[in-house]
């Protein structure tokens, strides 16, 4: 028999995809209200080139225009998230999407909570990353936190977008990452994605 058989060719075409397939790093973000309630959860996905998914689902939230943002430090201190620090800035530009020097790595756009409180939907952080060693990491130093606010972004008053008080905080996390210590506190040593 001389060279390779088709079945030995499709294997090895097989293996070669395989080893080329990556699964997309992903982190996930659980929401705690002021209470201490659980009141959603934000999945994030590395996307191809194109920043990070936020597949956002939340409930017992107030009806109405809220703020989300992603905050510089992994950490959510109740009742007022104070420990969440600033809006994600590594490139130091204004706040707010409508600002002409705007916007945070951070910024995201509203959500509009109807009336029974229970909200899904998706937006894309452009700016950012779930890849530790780059320098707009979510997951790198101190980590990040979602926090959604008692009003709406007005994108472009500074530093915040006069969203008022914080009302609900998660800490981003590696998905495979469990949660160690208190819920609000990033882990000191998270596992990597698939680790």
């Amino acid at each position: 028999m001389n060279g390779i058989t088709p079945l030995a060719t499709a294997a090895l075409v097989a293996l070669a995809a395989g080893l080329n397939a990556q699964e997309p790093l992903t982190a996930r973000a659980e929401l705690l209200d002021r209470d201490g309630a659980h009141v959603g959860t934000v999945e994030l996905t590395q996307t191809p080139g194109h920043g990070v998914l936020l597949h956002i689902d939340v409930w017992g939230i107030e009806p109405g225009g809220r703020a989300i943002h992603i905050h510089e430090t992994g950490r959510c201190d109740p009742p007022d998230f104070m420990s969440s620090g600033g809006h994600f800035n590594p490139g130091d530009a204004a706040h707010g999407v409508m600002h002409r020097d705007g916007m945070h790595a951070g910024d995201l756009l509203n959500l509009h909570i109807p009336d029974d409180g229970r909200l899904v939907s998706e937006q894309l952080a452009r700016k950012v990353t779930l890849h530790e060693s780059e320098p707009a990491s979510l997951l790198g130093g101190d980590g990040t936190a979602i926090v959604i606010h008692v009003s709406p972004d007005d994108y472009v008053s500074q530093p915040t977008g006069d969203a008022g008080d914080r009302i609900a905080c998660g800490v981003i996390r590696p998905a495979s990452a469990a949660p160690a210590g208190r819920p609000y506190e990033r882990s000191s040593s998270p596992r990597q994605p698939g680790a």
